[in-house]
């Protein structure tokens, strides 16, 4: 059994990896995440290879698309534990190769991988410990959200909208055409609300992108992206934003506990954080509106 230990915006995680895995080829992208071994993590998973466990006696709670790829999702009866079937994108052939089995709290995990292949077992134990880690979280005022992320003159901005709509095809113009620009995350950056302020986290999890960045910044605003034959930008009232914001958070809406912390950290957000509605064509044009509306002076 190999331990390895990473921190993730502030929040330490701990796998126990048994023999014949190794930590560094299955999770290239946590290495910009190492840390110092900590008593006190928020999630301790221990990884193993082996076959699909029987969940027959569990409650289904539902077959969820996450990006692409199905991930089972079921419940004990005295609804203390959890478990997770991963399957690859329906891209990749679909097979399931990975299942995750959780206490309640996801404090403790053990991720089961279905495959010797390197590349399903990389897919599955992400996002298991993507899924862990945003269900832990959960009552810390910490969000994993779906979006993408650029950071201008020491503050970072989010760009969010369902997959497709442009989030990184938007990014990338504020790169292209602002100057001052790098990219901190391109698809699940974390969200944190520190002595009242919020702040913007890189990640292991970037989708395509290979953006695994340990950085931090104050966040200057978060921008909901939709396709429009004109570049338009305008403030957004707290309860649309609300609305907005809430499917673009990594959640399970079944589980009190994970829900009431999500709902809580969203409000207090939108207390210290300005929220816009940008409609936009993908053009040079549409950075420089939404820049010049939304960038911290």
């Amino acid at each position: 059994m190999t331990t390895e230990h990473y921190e993730v915006a502030r929040h330490h995680l701990t796998f126990h990896f048994a023999d014949g895995l190794d930590g560094a080829t299955i999770l290239p992208s946590f290495q910009p995440f190492i840390a110092d071994a900590c008593a006190d993590a928020l999630v301790d998973m221990t990884v193993e290879r082996g076959t699909a466990p029987d969940f027959s006696d569990m409650e289904e709670i539902g077959q969820f698309d996450c990006g692409g790829a199905n991930h089972g999702v079921y419940r004990t009866a005295d609804m203390q534990t959890y478990a997770f079937e991963i399957s690859l994108p329906t891209c990749d052939g679909g097979e399931m190769c990975c299942c995750l089995i959780a206490e309640k709290a996801f404090s403790r995990c053990r991720a089961v991988l279905l495959s010797d292949a390197v590349h399903r077992q990389t897919f599955g134990l992400n996002n298991g410990m993507m899924m862990a880690y945003a269900f832990a979280a959960a009552q810390t005022d910490t969000l994993l959200m779906h979006a993408s992320v650029i950071r201008h003159k020491g503050y970072g901005y989010l760009f969010t909208a369902p997959s497709g709509t442009g989030k990184s095809t938007h990014t990338y113009l504020w790169y292209k055409n602002i100057p001052g620009c790098d990219l901190m995350n391109d698809d699940n950056p974390v969200v944190r609300i520190i002595d009242g302020k919020t702040i913007i986290f890189g990640s292991p999890w970037s989708g395509k992108t290979p953006c695994y960045r340990n950085i931090n910044a104050p966040v200057g605003a978060v921008t909901r992206i939709e396709q429009k034959p004109v570049n338009t930008i305008r403030p957004m009232k707290p309860l649309e934003a609300f609305a907005m914001l809430l499917p673009a958070v990594s959640s399970m809406k079944w589980d009190g506990r994970v829900y009431t912390g999500i709902c809580a950290a969203i409000s207090r957000l939108l207390g210290n954080t300005p929220v816009y509605l940008l409609g936009c064509r993908p053009d040079a044009e549409a950075a420089h509106v939404c820049h010049d509306a939304i960038a911290v002076s």
